[in-house]
């Protein structure tokens, strides 16, 4: 499945055999992968433009198999077959060619795409005398080299003029692009951005998957709604959860949808690419990202009596590093005190299994309400919504500017506005939506103008895990 720029593998795995064949897998060396079908499917006294031709297309071609994920999302445990009414031809333990193994030295890292799109080109092609094809034609490059005609010639000559060559692309390891964990309602990362995105253009076909608003990576009630509606087309259990089974389902439509893995391919652009895992917080750094990771950690740190609670800042200092190593400590991961990919979901699980065991206040109580763990933003509707509500109602007694809304329940544009007001007058990003930093900052001036003493989350636990 698509997910970030294109890259070259290291290595590729090659089922030796069509897809359903009983038959080996053998995982190599990208470069030697290249060097191997060239060898196996041209000929070394070819004009030089010709092999260079037929090499960026062999490139290409696998690179498409790879970054689609056409076979692992189908099930399969292999990158490409062997099979030339499949893929290309390989041949364990051939020779290669010389000339053939030093233009693959040469351009191992470029590859074809349309301009303006980002995947790798399906760069469908044939020999061209026994078989023909709507791609390029192997025995007609010798003619056009012979004419004249260089490697990006001859390749827009079966290709069409609007193709470019990446030149330089970055080499790093092959990866399965499913993160290796379930998440749902109340995760954010760039796990959920992807899906959301991908949702949101099969709905296109599939009109029944309602449409996620936000492309914000925050999985909340109208992803967890798409996701339950695409389960249920596609015969999964409808939990809402985003499993292994729901992601590669996912990621086979969206290519199915896109015909990425086909000639007329309708691309995918730069925009539509989400980066990865933002980045690992750390020692020194300050930001609202930082600030929901300390909420976070305030809580757990209030249930489990082995990880250490932490104020609630925004800047990453030393008590910030030693919380993070005793939750990672308790929770068996490496005591690094960098907030990584890893930790950051151990977390997010930590804190949802306090959420979900907690119950949810009735109207008027004293206590001051923990984050829900679900980013709360228009369209919502929820009893953490009424609570939110009653919050900036009550704010709004002092600070006008920060408008009163009625407990409905739902969050519409005058709760929007409500929001977006406090989080000017409070110096938070004004995005309108509620996160963990937005909801600390509002229960703190809340407990504070209620109380006379800001109420921190930890300080109103109901009991100690230990």
């Amino acid at each position: 499945m698509p997910i970030g720029e294109p890259y070259i593998p290291e290595t590729i795995t090659v089922h030796l055999g069509r897809p359903d064949d009983n038959a080996e897998n053998v995982t190599v060396s990208f470069i030697d992968y290249v060097k191997n079908v060239a060898s196996s499917e041209i000929y070394p006294t070819w004009p030089e433009a010709s092999l260079r031709a037929n090499i960026y297309v062999i490139i290409t071609y696998a690179l498409n198999r790879i970054y689609t994920e056409w076979y692992r999302s189908r099930g399969y445990d292999f990158d490409i077959t062997n099979s030339t009414q499949y893929d290309q031809k390989y041949i364990y333990g051939r020779e290669v060619f010389e000339n053939v193994s030093q233009i693959v030295d040469d351009i191992f890292n470029q590859y074809i795409r349309r301009q303006g799109s980002v995947e790798p080109l399906f760069a469908a092609f044939c020999d061209g005398a026994n078989v023909t094809c709507n791609g390029l034609s192997q025995w007609g490059t010798v003619d056009l080299a012979r004419q004249g005609y260089n490697p990006y010639d001859i390749l827009t000559y079966y290709y069409g003029d609007n193709i470019e060559i990446v030149r330089d692309a970055p080499v790093r390891s092959n990866t399965p692009s499913y993160p290796g964990f379930s998440f749902g309602l109340g995760y954010s990362g760039e796990d959920a951005r992807i899906i959301q995105m991908q949702l949101n253009r099969i709905s296109q076909n599939y009109p029944a998957i309602p449409k996620i608003p936000d492309i914000s990576g925050d999985f909340e009630y109208a992803t967890e709604e798409a996701v339950i509606k695409f389960q249920e087309i596609f015969g999964l259990q409808p939990t809402g959860i985003v499993d292994e089974a729901t992601w590669y389902r996912i990621a086979y439509i969206y290519t199915s949808v896109k015909h990425l893995a086909e000639l007329n391919s309708e691309g995918i652009r730069q925009e539509e690419i989400p980066s990865q895992f933002k980045e690992d917080l750390h020692v020194g750094m300050q930001s609202a990202d930082v600030r929901a990771i300390q909420y976070y950690l305030a809580v757990v740190g209030a249930y489990y009596a082995m990880v250490q609670p932490v104020s609630i800042t925004g800047y990453f200092g030393n008590q910030t590093e030693n919380s993070v190593k005793s939750f990672q400590r308790v929770f068996g991961l490496p005591e690094t005190g960098v907030v990584d990919r890893a930790t950051w979901y151990e977390l997010y699980r930590a804190y949802i299994g306090i959420i979900d065991s907690t119950p949810v206040p009735p109207s008027g109580t004293d206590d001051v309400v923990l984050y829900p763990g679900i980013v709360l933003r228009e369209g919502a509707n929820s009893p953490y919504v009424r609570i939110l509500q009653e919050y900036l109602s009550y704010i709004h007694n002092t600070y006008p500017d920060i408008g009163a809304v009625n407990n409905t329940g739902y969050f519409g544009p005058l709760t929007k506005a409500s929001v977006i007001a406090f989080q000017k007058h409070f110096g938070l990003p004004t995005t309108g939506a509620v996160g963990a930093a937005t909801w600390d900052e509002i229960t703190s001036v809340y407990s504070d103008l209620k109380f006379g003493y800001e109420k921190q989350p930890y300080q109103n636990p109901g009991f100690t895990i230990t």
